[in-house]
C-alpha cells in the first residue's frame, strides 16, 4: 500500500510527542505502556489507543521492536524489486505478507520497491527471496550488508 503524506492537522501535540518519545526508547517493565505514558500525560490504554490510530492513519507502519537478527546468528539483506507502477499495491501486499519483511520502501528509480529481510538463517533471504520471486513474477535484487553504519536515525514529528 503507496504511503500518503499526512497533512498538518492529522497529528496534534501529543501525537508527535508520542512519536518523537517513542523513537528513543521503550520501558522493559510489567506494564511498559503505563511507564511510557507518564512522561506523556497519557495512561497506558490511552497510549495503546494512540499508537493504533497512528497506525490506522499511516503516522506509522509498525510500533515493535527492533531485533538485530545478524548479532542473534540470523541475517539482514536489503532487497529491490521493478513493481509495475499499475500493480504496484498489489505487490506490496504480497512483498510485506512475509514476515521476514522488516519495512518497504518505494522509490522513484527503476527499482521502485526497497524491502529489508531479517531471517534466522543466511539461507532464509534466498528462501524468501525465492518465495517472493514466484509469488510475484519478479527478479528481487539482493544487496547484502558489506559494512555496516550506525548514523542513529531519527525522524522529528
Amino acid at each position: 500500500m503507496r504511503r500518503k503524506t499526512l497533512p498538518p492537522e492529522a497529528l496534534d501535540a501529543t501525537d508527535r510527542a508520542i512519536l518523537n518519545a517513542l523513537q528513543e526508547g521503550f520501558p522493559l517493565s510489567p506494564r511498559p505502556y503505563d511507564e511510557a505514558g507518564v512522561a506523556l500525560g497519557l495512561d497506558g490504554a490511552d497510549l495503546i489507543d494512540r499508537l493504533a490510530r497512528l497506525r490506522e492513519i499511516g503516522a506509522i507502519t509498525r510500533f515493535g521492536p527492533f531485533f538485530d537478527a545478524a548479532a542473534m546468528g540470523g541475517a539482514f539483506c536489503l532487497c529491490a524489486l521493478s513493481a509495475p507502477e499499475a500493480d504496484f499495491d498489489r505487490i506490496a501486499d504480497l512483498v510485506n505478507a512475509h514476515p521476514e519483511v522488516a519495512h518497504n520502501y518505494q522509490r522513484d528509480h527503476a527499482l521502485n520497491m526497497w524491502f529489508v529481510l531479517a531471517t534466522e538463517t543466511q539461507a532464509g533471504i534466498a528462501e524468501t527471496c525465492a518465495r517472493i520471486e514466484a509469488e510475484t513474477g519478479l527478479s528481487v535484487w539482493q544487496f547484502p550488508k558489506l559494512e555496516e553504519f550506525f548514523i542513529g536515525f531519527r525522524v522529528a514529528a
